[in-house]
């Protein structure tokens, strides 16, 4: 197991507590000298729909974290107005220099943010301590000066003083981040309003893009082990390339969550590929890890050829901008609450033209690397995390040996399947 951050991320908890509450007086004296109140209406919503162009191959900017936005977060209406959120984040690549994405795609009304750090080192947004992001925008920072170690956690730190919601959030993180006011500080499992976080690095080759849904997020992994599949093939790859984590729990393929109250599914693969896949700075290669909850969730999709046409049309969109497509089979559910024979015959159906190598460049055999031989529906049980869907640390680990790291990094194929 790679070294983890524990020590570093009560240190730096710490210092950032007593930083914050310094640089939140002296930020606050410059917003007063420079504006009186944080940007608004057309000039912010200009700059939040036009950030700091992403790089999309190799170079100076490549991903080291992403948390993909899921919904706006129940009960939430007023936001969190005062208090300081501190997302904590476990990198890829390192740098020596950061730059962090903030997301209002599901706010009602513009989102302030008085004072933003990384690691305790002030954020500044177009060279001011302060931002307003625009209902339905984001917004990438300043560049700020820090080292960021590989493999490491890493804390991003806001603080909000105005109401102003829903707030835009990640659930079900599997990372330990809090949330803090005048009363204390809580615990939390949930990423709130920052959805990347970029480095600075001349010598990756560039990032791994991973879509997909809670068994890319890392459901059944155990809080703070950093044991997702991602993360394992992070360790594999020595950490010289980017990896984004763009798996949202329950997340579907072809079809929007119907109801985002539960923190739960998020937009369809489909319409969240360019943000989440596309523009993701550094993207070389993408796997698609997507279509079992098109299988198994209400309403059911009971046509594969519809599945496989959807992931197709992903391959061709990552095409398009010059990136390699790598796909994943589909995972035995057997014994899971939704598991019917015909729900099933979906599932083999998909895999079967996955294994055909006429939808992606290259796949991995998910499916046979953990199914039961002797039960070949279900999960092997070493592998499960207890409710046959979602595997537990060993079974993420499976996954995460199974990738070829050579051919994550190999040219696309042409489009003549």
């Amino acid at each position: 197991m790679p070294r983890r951050q524990g020590y570093a991320l009560l240190i730096a908890l710490v210092a950032g507590t007593a930083a914050l509450a310094a640089a939140v007086a002296f930020g606050t004296s410059l917003v007063a000298a420079e504006r009186r109140t944080p940007a608004a209406g057309p000039a912010a919503q200009a700059a939040a729909r036009n950030p700091a162009a992403p790089a999309n191959s190799t170079g100076t900017w490549v991903v080291t974290w992403t948390g993909a936005p899921v919904s706006g977060e129940p009960d939430t209406a007023h936001g969190f107005p005062g208090r300081t959120i501190r997302n904590t984040v476990h990198t890829s690549v390192g740098g020596d220099a950061a730059r962090i994405t903030l997301s209002n795609l599901f706010g009602a009304t513009p989102l302030v943010v008085e004072q933003a750090t990384v690691n305790t080192r002030p954020v500044t947004f177009r060279g001011l301590p302060a931002v307003t992001v625009a209902a339905g925008r984001q917004i990438v920072s300043d560049p700020v000066t820090v080292p960021v170690a590989p493999d490491a956690d890493l804390v991003v730190t806001l603080r909000t003083p105005h109401a102003g919601g829903p707030v835009t959030h990640h659930p079900y993180a599997h990372q330990t981040s809090y949330l803090a006011d005048t009363d204390g500080t809580w615990r939390t499992t949930t990423w709130r309003y920052l959805t990347a976080v970029d480095v600075r690095n001349d010598t990756s080759p560039g990032a791994v893009v991973v879509i997909g849904d809670s068994l890319t997020a890392g459901s059944g992994s155990t809080t703070d082990a950093n044991s997702r599949w991602p993360d394992v093939l992070s360790d594999r790859l020595d950490h010289r390339y980017g990896i984004a984590n763009q798996g949202i729990a329950g997340n579907r393929l072809l079809r929007d969550s119907p109801d985002g109250r539960n923190g739960r599914g998020g937009p369809a693969g489909i319409h969240r590929f360019e943000r989440d896949v596309l523009d993701v700075a550094g993207a070389r290669t993408v796997i698609i890890a997507l279509g079992i909850n098109d299988v198994q969730q209400t309403p059911q999709e009971p046509d594969a050829q519809r599945i496989v046409d959807g992931l197709r049309s992903l391959t061709e969109r990552a095409h398009a901008r010059g990136l390699r497509v790598v796909g994943a089979t589909l995972t035995p559910f057997e014994g899971f609450a939704t598991w019917t024979p015909e729900r099933n015959a979906v599932r083999l159906a998909v895999n079967e033209r996955i294994r055909s190598g006429r939808v992606f460049d290259d796949f991995v055999d998910f499916d046979r690397a953990v199914r039961d031989p002797y039960a070949p529906n279900r999960i092997l049980p070493a592998y499960d995390s207890g409710d046959h869907l979602h595997f537990n640390d060993t079974g993420y680990r499976t996954l995460g040996r199974l990738v070829d790291t050579a051919g994550v990094t190999e040219a696309p194929t042409s489009d003549t399947f």
